[in-house]
Order: C-alpha cells, then structure tokens, then sequence
C-alpha cells in the first residue's frame, strides 16, 4: 500500500522517549521515510534550522520550552525557517483551554492521547493533503482557525468574500 508520505520529511517532537519511538513506528507504518526526533521545543527549533521538515508532530507539556510556544516561535519568530510549517499537536489533557491555547498558537490539528494510528494518519492527510489556508492579522499568524462557515457570524473582521455567500 502506497500513503504517498515517502517524501515528506517529519520532525517528531516529545520529551518522552517512548512516544517519540511509538510516533516514529507509526510514521514509518505509514511510509514517512525522513523522520528527526526531539526532546522539547528548543532542540526542535535547532533542527529546523539546518533540516526543512515538512511537518512537525509535537507534544503540548515540554520542558523547557513547551509545544505552544515552540509553535509561536515557528509561526512568528523572524529567523523561522518556515512560519508555514503545519504543526500537528499531541497532547493527553485535551479540556478545552489547552485546545484554545494551542489553536491561537497556530497549531495546525490536534490529537488527544492515547494515540491511535487512525487518528495521527488522519490528521496528517489533513494538513498535506487538504492544508487550511493561512491568515494573518494584527495579533495572529497561522492556519485560518474557523472549520466552517458561520453565515450569520456579523462581527467586525467578517471576510468580504464570506459577505458574497449570504
């Protein structure tokens, strides 16, 4: 069976040892070739700096620097090697604080553990078989955070081409 995922070069980053071996497993399971791993946020953005990932699966409690903010520098960091980077998320406390935090960090998608192979393989044909577009505004870079259209949504920063569907 052929994923179409040989090319795609995935860095896996968890300060668990385990999970970034269960990941790595499931990324070779299906067909990722390219894999890198990392310990926290910081190690991450070195390696980014000298190895173009192509995505990023990346765990929300790290020491010293966290998944959110390891998604904050990617996104915004001047010297960032891709703010484009999709980000995927793995975290095992999913309330809904954590999910908000790591959406406005612009992480791309976001799996709750435990982990399956169904969910992780899902999430990653999202982001590179049908990515979101990016946004920018003033106080925010990332993956456009809505998942639907709202037509009745009358607030301040309403698209224009949104307006033309009602």
């Amino acid at each position: 069976m052929t994923t179409g995922l040989d090319a795609v070069r995935v860095l896996v980053v968890d300060d668990n040892q385990h999970m970034r071996s269960i990941v790595s497993t499931m990324l070779h399971s299906f067909g990722v070739r390219m894999i890198r791993e990392a310990k926290d946020g910081a190690e991450a953005i070195e390696i980014l700096g000298r190895w173009p990932a192509d995505l990023v699966i990346c765990d929300f409690l790290m020491e010293p620097t966290d998944g959110v903010e390891f998604t904050r520098r990617v996104r915004t960091a001047p010297d960032s090697p891709n703010p484009y980077l999709p980000v995927v998320m793995l975290t095992g406390h999913s309330e809904q604080a954590r999910v908000t935090d790591a959406r406005d960090a612009g992480v791309t998608e976001f799996v709750a553990k435990p982990l399956t192979a169904k969910a992780l393989v899902d999430r990653i044909n999202a982001v590179i078989f049908r990515p979101r577009p990016f946004i920018r505004t003033r106080d925010y870079f990332g993956p456009d955070r809505r998942r639907r259209d709202d037509l009745f949504y009358s607030g301040p920063r309403r698209r224009e081409a949104d307006r033309s569907k009602r």
